[in-house]
């Protein structure tokens, strides 16, 4: 069966839960966005160059049978 919980109890544990919590700074947000779009970037870049590189094998491999 359900355990009946006291709803001020309840927000009591909430409000010390979310104390707890750690906010990062705004200086501490704009470093981790811009992490992400500097790996975004080099995630591209990698997937061009493979992609580059496939194309080309595959095209050399076509056109000596073609």
């Amino acid at each position: 069966m359900a355990k009946t919980r006291n709803p001020l109890q309840f927000v009591q544990q909430v409000r010390a839960e979310v104390s707890k919590i750690v906010w990062p700074t705004r200086r501490e947000t704009l470093l981790t966005t811009g992490m992400v779009f500097v790996m975004a970037a080099l995630t591209a870049l990698f997937f061009f160059i493979v992609d580059l590189i496939i194309r080309s094998g595959l095209q050399l491999v076509l056109g000596a049978f073609g």
